[in-house]
């Protein structure tokens, strides 16, 4: 089947509202024979959110665009065999995974695995208000997120940005709670060591 072109990138078509929509999968679908949400219908309601997981997670717009289109090519070519469940866990699976996969092969190929500060910044381009303020985190935050190893970023920004608990961390994953538990417990660490870098570094510059 051939890939719909598509934009998927924040835009004035979606507003905040959309992305908090309910899943596609309405309550009792389980007692019914299920029905693929339409094409539209699917970027409508959760652009926005795996925009936002994307953005968090590799901390530049270009890779976020990319990862976000990735996601929902993905589910484009899996909706019709998906099976009736919690549709925005799907997607940050396949979000998370995506952004895992990227950071790997990155790794093997031994590019820069972070850009640089100037890239994390907002274009010019026009991108509604709204979504920019759901979308960045405080700069010096998201600075130290990108320091983090992908595997303690992913989760810390699963547990502490997105809301998900310890189970669904683990789910969306593929790991053991333990597991969890000691990545965000050692990414909480590094963050905290990191801002606190920052804060002294800032703090010898004003002096």
């Amino acid at each position: 089947m051939a890939t719909q072109p598509m934009s998927v990138a924040p835009g004035t078509d979606r507003t905040h509202e959309s992305s908090a929509s309910p899943s596609p999968v309405s309550p009792g679908a389980e007692e019914a024979a299920w029905t693929p949400p339409s094409w539209d219908e699917v970027v409508r309601q959760h652009a926005d959110r795996v925009y936002r997981l994307a953005y968090r997670l590799s901390g530049n717009q270009h890779d976020a665009e990319d990862l976000t289109q990735e996601t929902f090519i993905r589910v484009f070519r899996s909706l019709a065999s998906y099976k009736p469940g919690t549709f925005e866990g799907w997607l940050h699976r396949i979000t998370t995974n995506l952004f895992l996969d990227m950071a790997r092969r990155r790794s093997r190929l031994r590019m820069e695995g972070l850009p640089e500060d100037t890239d994390r910044l907002p274009g010019g381009g026009p991108t509604p208000e709204q979504v920019f303020h759901d979308t960045h985190l405080d700069p010096d935050l998201q600075a130290a997120l990108d320091k983090l190893p992908p595997e303690f970023r992913a989760a810390i920004v699963l547990c502490d940005v997105e809301g998900l608990s310890y189970e669904e961390i683990g789910t969306t994953l593929g790991v053991k709670l333990g597991t969890v538990r000691s990545r965000i417990h050692r990414g909480r660490q590094m963050l905290k060591s990191s801002l606190e870098a920052t804060r002294e570094q800032a703090g010898r510059k004003d002096g």
